[in-house]
């Protein structure tokens, strides 16, 4: 019986992707002064690239972008404002509030395991307005373990209390989130976009509020099995 729904952040509870794009235009046109010798849309263009969706911090990012623009700007300007202005265009995915009041009405446990530094993803996911919702929150630099090592998932279950074959994990990186999750024990849902199933995952979902229709799905076969 699924008694706890554990959740990755970014690509998962926070729309990435928007948030990226909604931040860096409003980047460039606050920091219009230091950056008119380069065009917005190639400007942000180019940032989302280096990016790689997340998966290459920002100081290299900036560094490249101040290198290949001759910006008239600082790497580490750019990436304190990052740091401090990010957290105020965090998109969530729809359906997100609805999902977590369903979820805490049937009485699941959640959690949060997301790889990234510690302050910056807490603003963001405070900045989401669901922190109130959560039974506990593993950040990797602050665990000093991250995904898709199974430590970071066992201590999460460890702090609520519940065995592996309890759990649920959702997240959208194959590797990190469902390799990383079904290697500590846990049940595992996929949140894809576009991405081509490898099978490893237990359930997938475009939709988060298809989660709810996942986990009614595995309480009836549940009751049916011990009937």
């Amino acid at each position: 019986m699924i008694k706890a729904v554990l959740f990755d952040l970014d690509g998962t509870l926070l729309n990435r992707k928007a948030s990226v794009e909604n931040f860096i235009h409003d980047q460039y046109k606050r920091l219009l002064k230091e950056l008119e010798m380069v065009d917005e849309s190639d400007y942000c263009a180019r940032f989302i690239e280096l990016d790689d969706n997340g998966y290459r911090w920002k100081d290299e990012v900036y560094k490249q972008l101040v290198e290949e623009y001759k910006l008239a700007i600082t790497s580490e300007e750019l990436l304190d404002d990052y740091l401090e202005f990010f957290q105020f265009h965090c998109i969530p995915y729809e359906g997100l509030s609805d999902l977590l009041f369903s979820l805490k009405n049937l009485n699941y446990l959640m959690g949060l395991i997301s790889n990234g530094r510690t302050d910056f993803q807490l603003r963001n996911f405070q900045a989401l307005g669901i922190e109130g919702h959560f039974d506990s929150v593993h950040i990797s630099e602050e665990e000093g373990v991250k995904k898709p090592d199974p430590h970071i998932f066992r201590q999460a279950l460890r702090r609520l209390n519940v065995q592996p074959d309890e759990a649920v994990y959702v997240g959208d990186h194959h590797e990190n989130d469902i390799i990383g999750a079904k290697s500590a024990g846990l049940k595992t849902i996929w949140k894809k976009d576009d991405q081509v199933s490898k099978g490893e995952e237990n359930a997938s979902v475009h939709s988060l509020l298809d989660i709810l229709l996942v986990l009614d799905e595995w309480t009836t076969e549940g009751k049916k099995m011990h009937s």
